[in-house]
């Protein structure tokens, strides 16, 4: 099967290209290669290469930045994802999607289900939702969205890889206690993307007219458990100092969201129930702190080399 990525260098186009099965033809391409902003170069990019599949990892994610520039933001995640939409729709194309738990309000008391009914609270959660619905709108069962959280990898800028800095530079810790869910290794979530590809609907199934298809799919994927910031943080710093990436501990203490404002207003919960991603895909979810481990063992590899 032919699979054009997008999002190269991110942290989860990274994982995809570094777990890909060799069974796969793949193709992955950066903004500087493929802006999806841009539609008729997205058109253009997709009939020269036309694969079977695409995989959108390509967004825009500076969460409290795009409260300031709106602009940017539903460009690429609005707009750019409906142009995938659009290109994979002339080519005949299926497509998943990445998407986030941001567009939910974090009202509610149990985990989220794919089928609940979102209500993003800031910018960025919106222009993530809006580009689903077109995704939905024009690909119907062509597409899967999977939503995700707190995704980190040992490439790239991620709250794992600022933590450990943070706790190399500062005496002490403020990290925030009441905003809960659940952390994502890219890893993971690569895993359950190519579990979820070698599935007789993508595997062995050509896209179908949508005409009369219905939604897409929506799963829901991170790994396994629950966890506050703070909760993540304390797991960071024992894990590192277990596997020598820091030195000393410092004092970690937990605050409020109302002690560290920021531009845009987060969930206070967003754990969401993975149980349909895990049928689908054929893959389990592992618990965060074991996939924490995990890559601080990747990290710690690398410190001895080259530091994705």
């Amino acid at each position: 099967m032919k699979i054009l990525i997008t999002g190269k260098g991110g942290q989860l186009a990274w994982e995809l290209e570094q777990t890909a099965p060799d069974t796969h033809d793949i193709v992955a391409m950066d903004a500087q290669q493929l802006d999806i902003t841009h539609q008729g170069e997205v058109n253009q990019t997709f009939i020269a290469h036309s694969p079977d599949l695409v995989i959108n990892a390509a967004a825009y994610t500076a969460v409290d930045k795009a409260e300031a520039d709106p602009d940017t933001a539903y460009a690429v995640n609005h707009k750019g994802s409906e142009y995938i939409a659009m290109a994979c729709k002339e080519i005949n194309a299926k497509l998943i999607h990445v998407s986030t738990d941001f567009v939910f309000d974090g009202s509610k008391p149990t985990p989220y289900q794919p089928e609940d009914q979102p209500a993003p609270i800031n910018v960025y959660g919106d222009s993530k939702h809006q580009g689903d619905m077109q995704i939905s709108q024009v690909l119907g069962a062509n597409a899967t969205i999977i939503r995700t959280a707190w995704v980190y990898a040992a490439h790239g800028n991620n709250f794992v890889k600022t933590m450990l800095r943070l706790m190399r530079e500062k005496e002490q810790l403020g990290i925030i206690y009441d905003q809960v869910g659940t952390p994502t290794w890219a890893k993971g979530l690569a895993r359950m993307i190519w579990g979820l590809v070698d599935q007789p609907l993508y595997a062995d199934q050509p896209a179908k007219s949508t005409e009369s298809s219905t939604q897409a799919q929506i799963l829901h994927w991170t790994d396994a458990g629950v966890a506050s910031w703070y909760d993540f943080a304390v797991a960071i710093q024992e894990l590192a100092l277990e596997k020598g990436l820091l030195q000393q501990a410092i004092p970690i203490r937990p605050i409020p969201t109302a002690a560290y404002p920021t531009p845009a207003k987060r969930p206070e919960f967003s754990v969401m129930d993975k149980s349909s991603a895990e049928e689908a895909s054929g893959i389990q979810t592992t618990h965060w702190r074991k996939q924490l481990a995990a890559m601080l063992d990747e990290l710690a590899a690398y410190t001895q080399g080259n530091t994705p």
